[in-house]
């Protein structure tokens, strides 16, 4: 995951970009999975088309998270997708993953670069408007935003609704990283989060929960192509 120079940067506006276009955003929590292990339920939704898949395991040992990582990563491999760790930059270096994904509380922005390296992705959550004027969104690869709807995946979640969306649009706007609205995300409503102006959904329940993970996946990634769709249409007329 390290690296310096012209190349990891390349490398990092790459999988910037990937994610950009991923549309749907698995985040795995084993405790919320019927029982399954994440890495049944990730395979699944990579088969469907995920692209993007992060690794947060709250309710486990770190053992068991490293496991998982270790899993995912060679899947992630294989389906050529992003793997990004929640909060744990020690797992994100051992598995070499492509990021990691950062709280308002975790390690600051700037010291995680250091550890991570340039080609790493890093991500971090935006629950109130007024964080947008702090340096480290600004030096985030993206922004996760929410929750936008009520969840129960995250006890401690701050509800901020689909506003919350388009002020962080608007305020990094000069910036243009990538949007992940997370909170309570499914497929009736992915598609207001993206007219909302995110760019793509991440989602825990919506998939891990499913009775088909795979076929959830999938439905998730339609009604996000289905209002990009809608949207460009708009922009040309």
């Amino acid at each position: 995951m390290t690296g310096t120079g012209a190349a990891a940067g390349a490398e990092r506006a790459r999988r910037r970009e990937s994610l950009r276009r991923a549309g749907v955003y698995l985040v795995t929590e084993e405790s919320l999975s019927g029982g399954r292990r994440s890495e049944r339920i990730v395979e699944a939704a990579l088969e469907s088309g995920v692209r993007v898949v992060q690794v947060r395991e709250k309710g486990g040992s770190a053992r068991r998270a490293l496991e998982i990582a270790l899993a995912v990563r060679r899947l992630t491999r294989r389906f050529d997708a992003l793997m990004i760790v929640n909060d744990r930059i020690d797992i994100a270096l051992a598995v070499d993953a492509d990021g990691v994904h950062l709280g308002q509380d975790d390690m600051p922005l700037a010291s995680a670069r250091r550890l991570l390296g340039e080609s790493a992705l890093i991500g971090l959550s935006i629950t109130e408007a007024a964080q947008m004027g702090a340096p480290e969104a600004v030096l985030a690869d993206c922004l996760g935003v929410g929750a936008i709807f009520p969840t129960g995946s995250k006890t401690d979640a701050t509800l901020t609704g689909l506003a919350l969306v388009a002020d962080v649009r608007a305020a990094g706007a000069a910036w243009r990283q990538p949007i992940v609205a997370i909170g309570g995300i499914d497929a009736q409503n992915a598609g207001a989060a993206i007219r909302a102006g995110a760019d793509v959904v991440a989602v825990i329940s919506a998939i891990t929960a499913a009775l088909d993970p795979g076929r959830a996946a999938a439905e998730l990634l339609e009604a996000v192509r289905a209002a990009e769709a809608a949207l460009a249409a708009r922009s040309t007329r």
